[in-house]
């Protein structure tokens, strides 16, 4: 169905195939197509603009017009096809799947799931201490598209991008059993994070949010995001403030009702 909305526009004369924006783009919206960059599929596109600050070229412009819709699990088959073709790879102590890989190869966009990851973090010390409870790649908000695996019933671990190396358990105590995404709510785009949020929440069936940010002004900003982006996708989820000091003890917890 087509609807008045934004999206992404590609001039191909300025392009110069360097796939920068094939990384930037979690849906996989855009390919590279006999050297250059090519939106494959309008409804694959979420008109976020994730991809425009990635050319070098300033090939790439969000335009205002009618377009097919865009369809998170149109997206989801789509990269989960794309993916397809790779090898499963053992690790000593974890079972690794690539589900997504860019055209481009850039590592930091591969959507990628780790079993066991919680069995390894519960452990005795003894055994453990070089054990992680990460169960997904990437972990970064912008680079996680709503329609990875990953976030489907999940309990959500918004995390402060200081918080890890302020608290010393952060694994067992904050990342154990969760999935985590890491963001900056002073350096980076709040209206994109609302946007990514919001999305999230309306198709992933998230199971409740914990929100672990540090004790600073700006850090504050991050419990309003998603809270606004609670409210945008029209969603009751249970969701956990907690506040840590820069040495990593925990200053203060606040539950918000669903």
């Amino acid at each position: 169905m087509k609807i008045r909305r934004k999206i992404v526009q590609i001039d191909e004369e300025r392009c110069n195939g360097c796939g920068q924006c094939v990384s930037a783009c979690a849906e996989g919206a855009i390919e590279l197509v006999d050297g250059k960059a090519r939106l494959v599929s309008e409804n694959y596109c979420d008109g976020l603009a994730a991809c425009l600050g990635e050319c070098p070229e300033g090939a790439i412009s969000i335009v205002e017009r009618e377009a097919d819709a865009f369809d998170p699990e149109a997206v989801e088959h789509h990269l989960v096809k794309k993916s397809s073709g790779e090898q499963r790879v053992a690790t000593p102590n974890a079972e690794r799947r690539t589900l997504d890989v860019l055209p481009c190869g850039c590592p930091s966009t591969h959507l990628q799931m780790f079993g066991n990851a919680c069995d390894a973090a519960s452990q005795p010390a003894s055994q453990s201490d070089i054990s992680s409870a990460l169960s997904h790649w990437p972990v970064q908000i912008s680079l996680v598209p709503p329609t990875a695996p990953f976030l489907k019933g999940a309990d959500l671990l918004v995390a402060s991008d200081c918080t890890p190396v302020a608290c010393p358990n952060f694994h067992r105590d904050f990342l154990k059993g969760r999935t985590v995404l890491l963001g900056c709510p002073k350096f980076d785009d709040t209206e994109e994070y609302i946007d990514k949020f919001a999305d999230i929440f309306k198709t992933a069936g998230i199971h409740s949010v914990t929100i672990l940010i540090m004790e600073v002004p700006c850090c504050s900003k991050m419990p309003l995001i998603v809270q606004q982006a609670i409210t945008l996708a029209k969603q009751n989820i249970p969701v956990e403030i907690v506040t840590v000091s820069a040495r990593g003890a925990i200053v203060k917890k606040q539950k918000l009702a669903a």
